[in-house]
């Protein structure tokens, strides 16, 4: 009988935590609650508190939930925040209320508000969008996208790139065009991109014209250092040591240090035809080899630990080894 009781009385003060009234205070939805477009993909959710909900000896939060384009839930103090989205096909968000009250946490209703997709006709939008960062030797960041027109979009249709970072947007200047002169691809040489920065995000905004349809602008995130193509390895040094072959090279060009790469070790016997390709993580290595044959070796290199990893670099340039 006392089970059953705790059990009564355990149920009882989950669905009071859940109620949108206890205690004599209700819980009031907040009031005047905008999505605006702040910039390149981004949106700034604000509201207010609702004048008529009870203050005295509570403790107030509000619940965001982003429904489209990526779910995502949390809560904070304030009353406002900054999402960054693509929001060519809309954006959807719910707030409500979070009312702390003598150790009852009690919920209002949903306010719900959306931002309409961006307009345009149906396959228009730019496909296959790829991008990719190179840090240069002067500690710049270049960019290069490459896309396809929508299957929609007639012969005429232009397409301009932008790119935002925080908060600075640049147009494209440099295209190059498929045979039917339409802008598939744009490079930036220099960018306000931070090489320093881990994990930032990139937002690319491709939208067009055209005199037969109106062209239906497509946005999409990229992670900084997920789309670094890193530089090759530098100064790569190969020599035998009796039956060791000994390599030694130098980072990547790069603001990161040495411990945040990691690399490819590729060694080709070119007699027997063998192919080898190790994992290292530091700057040297040594391999007892067969040195009465010649081989080949090639390093590359990616980000290793201190960031997410992006595009492998490109091999070093071939050096030979061993006996002719």
């Amino acid at each position: 009988m006392m089970r059953v009781l705790l059990i009564l009385l355990w149920t009882t003060n989950l669905v009071q935590r859940n109620v949108p009234q206890a205690a004599g205070v209700q819980v009031f939805p907040p009031v005047n609650f905008t999505l605006t477009v702040s910039a390149l993909a981004q949106v700034l959710l604000h509201w207010k508190p609702n004048p008529n909900q009870e203050q005295k000896n509570c403790t107030i939060r509000y619940d965001v939930k982003i429904l489209s384009p990526v779910p995502e839930e949390y809560d904070t103090r304030k009353t406002h925040s900054i999402q960054t989205a693509a929001l060519h096909n809309g954006f959807s968000a719910h707030i409500r209320t979070l009312l702390l009250h003598n150790n009852l946490q009690m919920r209002s209703d949903w306010v719900k508000e959306k931002l309409l997709p961006l307009p345009g006709a149906p396959e228009t939008s730019v496909t296959n969008l790829s991008c990719v960062t190179r840090i240069t030797i002067s500690s710049t960041v270049s960019l290069h996208c490459t896309w396809l027109p929508g299957r929609g979009a007639p012969e005429d249709t232009e397409y301009f790139l932008f790119y935002r970072y925080e908060t600075y947007t640049e147009e494209c200047q440099d295209y190059i065009k498929d045979k039917w002169n339409r802008n598939t691809e744009c490079r930036f040489s220099v960018t306000h991109i931070d090489p320093e920065e881990v994990d930032k995000l990139i937002v690319i905004h491709i939208n067009g014209s055209s005199k037969y349809a109106a062209i239906k602008p497509f946005q999409q995130l990229f992670n900084q250092n997920a789309i670094e193509k890193v530089n090759v390895p530098r100064n790569v040094t190969v020599f035998l040591e009796q039956n060791d072959l000994l390599a030694t090279w130098e980072k990547p060009i790069s603001p990161f240090p040495k411990e945040c790469f990691e690399y490819e070790f590729y060694l080709f016997n070119l007699k027997s035809g063998n192919k080898q390709i190790l994992k290292i993580s530091s700057n040297d290595f040594r391999l007892w080899i067969d040195v009465t044959n010649r081989y080949s070796v090639q390093i590359r290199a990616n980000h290793h630990i201190c960031c997410t990893r992006g595009f492998w670099s490109d091999w070093s340039e071939i050096i030979y080894v061993g006996k002719n």
